[in-house]
C-alpha cells in the first residue's frame, strides 16, 4: 500500500468580537489549524493534524511542495521509515527543524490513521493499550487573565461538568497571577486540582516570586514558565522549589530535544503535542524516554478533535500516561467539525474511541466554513 498523494488543508475561524482570551502569549484573535490528507493506492485515505506554528502558510506550502514528493511511493505502513527520512532530510538539516517536525506530525497522524482502517483496528489497540479511561482536566484556550470573581464562575462551571482538574494562565503580573490562584483555589476547595501555565512569559525572577504561593495553593504544576530554549531557566527554576513541579514541551520537538530536556532534569513533567512533537511515532518514543526517568507525560492539545482523539488513543498506551488535556474554549468551532471525540464523565475522565484508526469520520465539505486566515493567531503584546 503506497503513498499517492498527501495534502495539507489549512483551515481558521476568527474569533466573535469581544471573545479573545489573554494570555502570556498575547491575545487570540482567530483560532488556525492544518488537516493533512494522506491518500493511498489502495483506496484508504487517512487524516491528520499538523499545528500552525503561527504561521500556517509555510507549515502547508512545506508539506504539499516538499515533504510530498519525499515521501511519496513509500510504504503508508511504514511509519518509522517516512518520519526517518524526513528527519534525515528536513529536520536534521536545512534550517526547518521546528515547522518539519508540525509537517510531519500531521503526516505521521495520517499514516496511523491508515493502519488502522487498513487492520480494522482503533489506534489505542495499535499501540498496544486498552480502553481504559484516562483523567481529563479543563484546557485550551481558556481561564486567561481576567478577574478572580469571573475566573472562579469559569472554573466552577468545568467542575460542575464533571471535570476534577482545571488549568489556569499565569505570566500576567505575579502579585495578579497569586491572586488568581488564590481565589481559585479558595473557591474550589482541595478535591479539585489546580494546574498552571506561564505560556513562557516568566523570568527567573517571576518564578521565584511566584513558586512558593502555589506551593501553598497546592498547585500540580508550573507549565512553562520560561522559554523552551532557556535550558537554563529551567535548570535554576527547578531549584527554586521542588514543590512545584516544573512542565513542559509543547513547543519542544521531537526526542532529541525531549532527550536532554529530561537529562538535564529541566522539567519534572513532560508534554509533548502530538501535532508538533513528531507525531505518534515520535511520541511514543518521548514517552519511552520519560518512562525510563520516572516523568509522567501529559501532552498538550491542538486545535481539532483529530489531535484530541489521538491524544486520548495515546494515553491509554503508556505506563506512564497523565492527564488529558480537555479542549474548553468557548470559541473554538474546529474542536467538533468531525462529531464528538471524547466526552467527560463524572469520574472526570475520557475513554478513547473504539473505531478503526483515529475512529473520526472526516467530512471535507465542512471545510468551506473555515477558509484559511493566514498570520498569526495572536495578537502580540509587549
Amino acid at each position: 500500500m503506497k503513498i499517492t498523494r498527501t495534502t495539507a488543508i489549512p483551515l481558521s475561524y476568527r474569533l466573535p468580537e469581544g471573545s479573545t482570551v489573554r494570555l502570556g502569549i498575547g491575545a487570540t484573535s482567530k483560532r488556525d489549524t492544518i488537516i493533512v490528507r494522506v491518500e493511498t493506492d489502495a483506496g484508504l485515505t487517512g487524516y491528520g493534524e499538523a499545528h500552525p506554528g503561527r504561521s500556517p502558510g509555510a507549515v502547508v506550502s512545506l508539506i504539499n511542495s516538499t515533504l510530498h514528493p519525499m515521501i511519496a511511493g513509500m510504504d503508508a505502513c511504514d511509519v518509522v521509515g517516512v518520519f526517518a527520512r524526513v528527519n534525515r532530510m528536513q529536520l536534521s538539516s536545512h534550517g526547518l527543524g521546528a515547522a518539519a517536525a508540525l509537517a510531519v506530525s500531521g503526516i505521521d497522524m495520517a499514516l496511523w490513521d491508515i493502519r488502522g482502517k487498513a487492520t480494522d483496528m482503533p489506534l489505542y489497540q495499535m499501540l498496544g493499550g486498552s480502553r481504559k479511561r484516562v483523567p481529563a482536566y479543563a484546557g485550551g484556550i481558556s481561564m486567561g487573565f481576567q478577574a478572580p470573581a469571573g475566573l472562579v464562575d469559569e472554573a466552577r462551571e468545568y467542575v460542575a461538568r464533571g471535570y476534577r482538574a482545571v488549568k489556569l494562565r499565569l505570566g500576567d503580573t505575579p502579585r495578579d497571577d497569586i491572586a488568581r490562584v488564590q481565589a481559585v483555589r479558595a473557591a474550589l476547595g482541595d478535591d479539585i486540582e489546580i494546574l498552571t501555565d506561564a505560556n513562557t512569559n516568566y523570568t527567573v525572577a517571576d518564578a521565584r516570586r511566584v513558586i512558593p504561593a502555589l506551593a501553598e495553593a497546592r498547585v500540580a504544576w508550573l507549565e512553562e514558565p520560561f522559554g523552551c530554549n532557556d535550558w537554563a531557566a529551567y535548570r535554576a527554576g527547578a531549584a527554586i522549589s521542588p514543590l512545584v513541579p516544573l512542565a513542559a514541551g509543547e513547543n519542544h520537538y521531537t526526542r532529541f530535544e525531549f532527550a536532554r530536556m529530561v537529562e538535564e532534569r529541566a522539567v519534572q513533567i513532560v508534554q509533548p503535542d502530538l501535532s508538533k512533537a513528531g507525531g505518534i511515532t515520535e511520541a511514543m518514543r518521548i514517552a519511552a524516554i520519560a518512562s525510563a526517568w520516572g516523568l509522567p507525560v501529559h501532552p498538550h492539545s491542538s486545535a481539532t478533535g483529530l489531535n484530541h482523539a489521538v491524544s486520548i488513543h495515546f494515553l491509554a498506551a503508556l505506563d506512564n500516561g497523565g492527564y488529558f488535556e480537555a479542549c474548553v474554549s468557548k470559541f473554538n468551532p474546529l474542536r467538533d467539525m468531525f462529531g464528538t471525540a471524547f466526552e467527560i464523565g463524572a469520574d472526570g475522565c475520557v475513554a478513547p474511541l473504539d473505531r478503526p484508526g483515529i475512529g473520526l469520520e472526516v467530512d471535507e465539505r465542512v471545510f468551506a466554513q473555515y477558509p484559511a486566515i493566514d498570520g498569526p493567531g495572536y495578537v502580540v503584546r509587549f
